[in-house]
């Protein structure tokens, strides 16, 4: 998984063709760190990238990330899902990523 912060988040997410998954978490967020999805699965259909909001606090705000945990798809810049707080399961963010590889 690929760690993007306010500097690269525009090159490696918003300027990137394709599906990138962004896992927005901050430090002392247990359930983010329980849910922090493993790439391996899909690697190869799809870019998986986290980033601490805690050190970007601006870059979430204009992302309308107002919450934690929050796991979100773009594709080609735009974001086109996410799941958000309690509906940040294992199982929905693995539906998510199914219905765009």
């Amino acid at each position: 998984m690929l760690v993007v912060d306010k500097n690269t988040f525009k090159t490696e997410v918003l300027e990137n063709e394709g599906y990138v998954l962004v896992d927005f978490f901050g430090d002392g967020c247990e359930p983010c760190a329980a849910l922090m999805p493993k790439g391996e699965k899909y690697g190869d259909k799809i870019k998986f990238t986290k980033i601490n909001t805690t050190k970007a606090r601006r870059l979430a705000i204009s992302e309308k990330v107002l919450g934690l945990p929050v796991i979100a798809i773009y594709k080609d810049g735009a974001k086109i899902e996410e799941v958000v707080k309690e509906d940040a399961t294992e199982e929905n963010i693995e539906a998510m990523i199914k219905k765009y590889i």
